[in-house]
């Protein structure tokens, strides 16, 4: 093996190890929605609030870590955002009121997954490998986060059950400094020899004014609205709907790990499929899917397996969008500006992440249900898909 091959193998299993640890962490906190929210007193509308702020300032600032890793470098912007990450988790653990709660678990934690998330890793492997590869290359890196997902999950819960939500955090916050780490992988970073001959030679200004009067890149912005609202409410709530519906919290957490499992296959077989086949209708498949599954399993009456069986069939379209989507921006605007293009789409994921978290608790504190919920991602999914 040549040692351009030894560096991009290394290269990427580091990208992939470190969004495994971004999206393990990040995907535990729902686990925290109802022992926090009783610990202080409130309803879950406060630290679902928390957490929609959280998603909402990680889209804020995504386009801004993309464009900072585009000039500067990948590895500052990781190693940053790795701080502030274990920052923000550390004034949630330690935190008196829900000003703390916000600013730790909101904002902080969500500047901090802009800069050592799928935003800013994605597009630096999408460059490491040559054109034809890219698109396996972002399924391959979606599936690590995912195997975040399905491993720290149970994880984060034992810290939970062992140590209280207050310890657990620490922990954690101690976790994400591991990071730093593989920052100085991306510092030398190899970029593929292989380059589109005929890819634009622009300047920032020209590529967003290009974006912004292409149709084809605002519909993939409202699309992404609709992945940001439902992944979001899952993951924030799907730990307390199953709590009032009578479950233990270990069913809870072994749904969530079953998502990022089968998840693992869905990113692998969508970054495939992407290669070969029309992106769009890959899209379109996939929100439509959502949207039956979601209706069966409020239809259907809750059990431990059905539990399980929407678990199974989310997972294998919960992040199956970002292959195609990010797949897409490269291919329709080639890849010098693709992190703060794709960043800007990721933006629209991530207000729509801040309303699926957010609505959610409102709705459960006004009407103790969240069926209004379920029924507006029901909407959502097939208005995505059309």
């Amino acid at each position: 093996m040549s040692q351009y091959k030894k560096l991009l193998s290394f290269s990427i299993i580091a990208a992939c190890i470190l969004l495994t640890i971004n999206f393990g962490f990040r995907s535990s906190l729902g686990l925290f929605l109802k022992p926090v929210s009783e610990s202080f007193g409130y309803g879950r509308e406060i630290f679902a609030f928390s957490l929609a702020l959280q998603n909402l300032f990680w889209g804020l600032f995504q386009p801004l870590a993309g464009a900072i890793a585009d000039k500067y470098g990948t590895s500052k912007v990781i190693i940053v955002g790795s701080i502030l990450y274990a920052l923000g988790l550390y004034i949630t653990a330690t935190a008196d009121g829900f000003l703390d709660l916000h600013l730790g678990a909101g904002i902080l934690i969500g500047m901090g997954i802009a800069g050592t998330g799928l935003g800013v890793v994605l597009p630096a492997m999408a460059r490491m490998v040559r054109p034809e590869k890219r698109a396996m290359a972002l399924g391959i890196g979606t599936a690590a986060g995912s195997a975040g997902q399905f491993i720290f999950i149970p994880i984060a819960r034992e810290f939970l059950v062992a140590y209280g939500w207050q310890m657990a955090l620490v922990i954690m916050a101690i976790g994400t400094l591991s990071m730093i780490l593989f920052a100085p992988t991306f510092k030398k970073q190899k970029t593929s020899s292989s380059k589109i001959e005929d890819e634009p030679k622009q300047n920032l200004r020209e590529a967003l004014s290009e974006a912004s009067n292409h149709i084809h890149y605002w519909l993939l912005i409202a699309g992404f609205f609709v992945c940001g609202f439902q992944l979001a409410f899952i993951t924030v709530h799907m730990p307390s709907y199953l709590s009032d519906n009578g479950f233990d919290s270990s069913v809870a957490a072994a749904s969530l790990s079953i998502i990022g499992l089968c998840n693992i296959i869905g990113s692998l077989t969508a970054g495939h499929l992407s290669g070969l086949y029309s992106k769009k209708w890959i899209l379109t498949f996939i929100y439509g899917a959502r949207s039956i599954v979601i209706v069966l399993f409020l239809i259907i009456p809750i059990t431990t397996f059905t539990v399980y069986a929407f678990s199974f069939a989310t997972g294998l379209l919960w992040l199956a969008t970002v292959p195609p989507t990010n797949g897409i921006v490269g291919h329709i605007f080639g890849t010098k500006y693709i992190t703060l293009l794709y960043g800007f789409v990721f933006l629209s994921h991530q207000v729509g992440s801040f309303l699926g978290a957010y609505l959610g608790g409102l709705f459960h504190d006004l009407y103790g249900s969240l069926d209004y919920a379920w029924y507006i991602s029901i909407a959502l999914s097939l208005f995505a898909g059309l």
